[in-house]
């Protein structure tokens, strides 16, 4: 239930997608890398202005073939980190598909797309924990000294978006069974030993119309 607006049947929801997908299969690109984005959206219609909750609501799906999210198709992309600016934090809304969570993101990811990085590395915290890559979730992939490998992503603690292909690559990776798979944090200071001590063997974000995209670098 999202608070604040008119709820909704979501099986009756699901019932009207797949019937939409029957009616626009012909605009799925059957391609290696390529998909069809489903994306439902909520907006409130009050025929008003003004700040509160809202009593109408309009709920619609927009259906859009997809390919390479990025300018760089599907090439490893590189990050700007920094502490400066703050995605989403406890209490608020990270944790939830809404439109004000990009609000925030889009002055920094402009600077660095400047700079020559695809996305921005978001930080939050004093000790800089690793939330998030742009519009994706994070994913690092460590092998320790102990010879164990293991496959880390944060946890959904209400500043973490609950992706669908965070929720698959999780699955399928314990489904596999061939490495430890967590959903822990991990700081910048985490991450540096790791560079430093030839730990870390991948990084990569993943995300509904990003897929699965590996990170180059991190400045």
């Amino acid at each position: 239930r999202i608070p604040g607006i008119p709820n909704f049947d979501g099986h009756e929801l699901l019932h009207c997608i797949n019937e939409l997908l029957l009616l626009d299969k012909h605009f799925c690109p059957f391609k290696p890398g390529y998909s069809l984005y489903i994306r439902p959206t909520l907006i409130a219609n009050d025929k008003s202005l003004g700040v509160a909750a809202s009593r109408a609501a309009k709920l619609f799906v927009i259906l859009s073939p997809c390919g390479p999210y990025y300018k760089t198709g599907f090439a490893p992309v590189r990050l700007f980190s920094s502490n400066q600016f703050v995605r989403a934090w406890p209490g608020g809304t990270g944790g939830n598909k809404t439109g004000c969570n990009y609000a925030p993101t889009i002055f920094p990811q402009k600077a660095a797309a400047q700079d020559g990085y695809q996305q921005v590395l978001w930080l939050f915290g004093d000790d800089h924990r690793i939330s998030e890559v742009g519009t994706m979730n994070i994913f690092l992939f460590f092998q320790h000294k102990n010879g164990e490998r293991e496959l880390v992503t944060p946890p959904l603690d209400g500043t973490i978006l609950p992706g669908v292909t965070r929720d698959s690559i999780l699955h399928l990776a314990r489904e596999w069974n061939e490495f430890t798979v967590s959903e822990r944090f991990v700081t910048m200071k985490d991450l540096q030993d790791a560079v430093e001590n030839e730990s870390i063997l991948e990084i990569f974000g993943a995300g509904t119309a990003a897929i699965v995209s590996p990170v180059q670098a991190i400045n």
